[in-house]
């Protein structure tokens, strides 16, 4: 059960964000909160509590960083225009591990999602953001998404949305999601809480291990 939590937090932070009309630079907060038909699971899901997910972006660049007590730290370091990234894992499970990737863009569209336009329009923190269905299969899964997304802010290239292309058409600021595993269903629900302009260091983006992690192998 633990490591299907886990993927599930891996998939909600693959959706990371770089703004790209009027803020280049700054820091995108997010929080995002669990809940399952299992009452086990809910009581794991439960001691996670509200997550907040914070992302420093600069250019074509960003770093992802999520603490909490069932996921440990992760940071994810996407460089969309070097086609790189990087994962770091702190957590009793696996202690401090490291995962680096070339992002690679399927030539071919993929059967195992889709991305339907719906009808509704929010405004969150002032930007207009328009309704997206979006389902996509992942093994004996089948994972439901309803987004409001905004064309002012452009989701980073990663090797978990590279299949979506420009589908999305912008980054979604409020996301439902619903993924089932067997009889047990899943929901999180993720809302972009604050959007700010501010100057970042270049050493957050650095793809270079830190000491002290190790190579995660199978991954």
């Amino acid at each position: 059960m633990k490591k299907i939590l886990m993927l599930v937090v891996l998939f909600t932070l693959s959706l990371t964000v770089t703004a790209q009309e009027k803020i280049t630079e700054g820091v995108i907060t997010l929080k995002q909160n669990y809940s399952s038909n299992d009452e086990a699971t809910q009581a794991q899901l439960a001691m996670m509590g509200e997550m907040i997910t914070t992302t420093f972006f600069k250019g074509k660049k960003s770093r992802v960083e999520v603490s909490n007590p069932m996921s440990g730290d992760i940071t994810i370091i996407t460089d969309s225009e070097s086609m790189e990234s990087l994962t770091l894992m702190d957590n009793p499970m696996i202690s401090k591990k490291y995962q680096k990737q070339t992002i690679e863009v399927p030539k071919d569209e993929s059967d195992n999602f889709k991305v339907v336009d719906g009808t509704e329009t929010k405004t969150i923190l002032g930007y207009e953001c328009k309704q997206k269905h979006l389902t996509i299969k992942e093994g004996g899964s089948e994972i439901k998404m309803v987004m409001y997304v905004t064309d002012k802010i452009a989701p980073v290239l990663s090797q978990q949305n590279a299949q979506f292309g420009d589908k999305l058409g912008g980054f979604p600021l409020y996301t439902e999601m619903s993924m089932t595993q067997g009889e047990t269903e899943f929901t999180i629900v993720s809302e972009v809480t604050e959007v700010k302009s501010e100057k970042v260091a270049d050493s957050k983006f650095s793809l270079t291990p830190p000491e002290g992690y190790s190579k995660m192998e199978g991954m």
